[in-house]
């Protein structure tokens, strides 16, 4: 099924559109269909094993409880020198 669009173009996107033409020897549609598949790619939906490159469940700290125990967020959002004012951080020697 051929579909045809008709679309008004600025000066800056007609120069643009002419300049892609001459460069890849291209017609006008051949552009279009084509920019409509690099702009399809680009704004695809991510893929579901995107995580694996995360690095999520990389490592392994050994406590079973770091997201469900308070201790852990003891001092968290303070400067180092609030953590040692409140004896939450040991001197460095």
């Amino acid at each position: 099924m051929k579909t045809s669009v008709q679309a008004r173009l600025d000066e800056e996107s007609a120069a643009a559109l002419e300049t892609l033409e001459r460069r890849l020897g291209l017609s006008s549609s051949e552009v279009v269909r084509a920019s409509l598949c690099l702009m399809v790619k680009q704004h695809s939906e991510p893929k579901k094993n995107r995580l694996k490159f995360l690095g999520i469940g990389k490592f392994d700290s050994g406590v079973t409880d770091l997201s469900t125990n308070k201790k852990y967020m003891e001092g968290f959002g303070l400067t180092r020198q609030q953590r040692l004012e409140r004896g939450l951080v040991r001197k460095s020697s």
